[in-house]
């Protein structure tokens, strides 16, 4: 067992779950293009472009992050590669490939070998790091908007062709995919922090599903409405996300400009799904943003309600729009669920220790893994674990002597 402090021993099932995310990439990217010939062959053009361009939008902005984060991290992490290869590749947007392939040589080199450096360690977790938050971010801004965009289509055309359920499939799942293991990222990052069960993980994957689903559909349904509506709803609601983010002072990429990118991302996140991004209790302000999110979504589904005329052909949808709403409190009760009984914290508690949770108020015991390799420390999830879980005034100490030596070292 790693000892304390030390990040945690990569595994083959790590190894293989590295690998799934690599083909599920791979497949949703096939089921993409799929789905724009799909409708270009049916004349629906602007569909097939509008596939394509939120393609697009995701790649550059996940690959303008990838290229800003090399040119911050630490020496020792560089890639083998010339940085004029660096940049041929991200310009043909094959940088996050690349860094998921290298991620899988150095699982697969970790996994056989008979005894793993410390040093080695930490820098396989800090290319999984930085690949999670790169699948987060290309998620929430590519399949999304494109799982509205499928359901909206076939709500307006009556039908569903297999590219459209094979694009739905593959967008839910990476949707709360992404979502899981970005927490699951987050949690490996601190010492003292027990990885989720299979039940936990389950249970984490539900509700973040019953309260994307709900706003999906919402939206989905107001285009349904008024087409060219959500080209006005979507930027103001993504402004207000937008200056909210700004209010909060986040801290993610290291510059004014590349921060700037970063909170316009996260504005989109924010759209559809809950994102933590500052350090302090969580719960009021994940109150305000639920409650926004939820009177936003009601006001755009009986918009719809109210303009359905008693002879529409989508009456049959009333009863989906019905439960839309239960759909959403559950989600919220499975979150309480999870936190109250499900979190890994319990399992701390019921051993005299500690393991805190984002909307905890109590700061006692939680420290980052540093060990005896603190240059190779990834300072952007080091940022966004301190903002998702409650840290001690030793963990505080601890985190600002690793940063020291790790400037040291740099």
């Amino acid at each position: 067992m790693a000892a304390r402090g030390d990040p945690p021993r990569y595994r083959l099932p790590e190894l293989l779950l590295a690998a799934a995310g690599v083909a599920g990439a791979v497949l949703d990217l096939g089921a993409d293009v799929w789905l724009a010939v799909g409708y270009a062959r049916a004349g629906h053009r602007g569909w097939a472009a509008l596939v394509l361009a939120l393609l697009a939008a995701a790649s550059l902005a996940a690959h303008a992050c990838s290229w800003l984060w090399y040119g911050t991290d630490p020496p020792a992490l560089a890639p083998a590669l010339p940085r004029s290869s660096l940049a041929l590749l991200h310009l043909l947007q094959l940088g996050y490939m690349y860094r998921c392939l290298r991620a899988l040589k150095m699982g697969w080199k970790l996994c056989w070998a008979q005894a793993a450096s410390e040093e080695e360690q930490s820098h396989m977790a800090f290319l999984s790091h930085d690949i999670s938050m790169l699948r987060l971010f290309e998620t929430f801004l590519e399949n999304t908007p494109q799982l509205t965009l499928l359901l909206y289509v076939i709500l307006r055309t009556n039908k569903a062709e297999p590219s459209q359920g094979v694009g739905i499939c593959t967008a839910v799942l990476c949707v709360t995919w992404s979502l899981l293991d970005y927490h699951q990222s987050l949690r490996s990052f601190l010492r003292d922090k027990y990885e989720l069960s299979l039940c936990s993980s389950f249970i984490y994957f539900l509700w973040n599903l019953f309260l994307i689903c709900p706003r999906i559909l919402a939206v989905a349904l107001f285009a349904l409405l008024w087409p060219y509506g959500v080209a006005v709803h979507f930027p103001l609601v993504w402004l207000a996300m937008f200056f909210w983010v700004n209010m909060q002072r986040t801290d993610f990429m290291g510059s004014p400009g590349s921060e700037q990118l970063y909170r316009a991302i996260v504005a989109v996140i924010l759209y559809f799904s809950w994102f933590n991004v500052a350090k302090g209790r969580t719960l009021y302000r994940s109150i305000i943003y639920h409650g926004f999110i939820l009177v936003d979504s009601i006001l755009l589904a009986v918009s719809w309600l109210w303009c359905c005329s008693p002879s529409d052909e989508y009456l049959y949808l009333i009863p989906v729009v019905s439960a839309a709403l239960p759909c959403y409190v559950l989600g919220l009760v499975l979150r309480l669920t999870y936190y109250k009984w499900l979190h890994p914290n319990v399992r701390a508690q019921q051993q005299g220790e500690h393991d805190e949770v984002d909307i905890s108020a109590r700061t006692e015991g939680l420290d980052f893994r540093f060990g005896s390799a603190p240059a190779v420390v990834n300072r952007r999830m080091q940022w966004l674990a301190q903002t998702h879980f409650a840290v001690s005034l030793q963990g505080e100490q601890s985190l600002l002597n690793g940063s020291a030596v790790a400037d040291t070292a740099v």
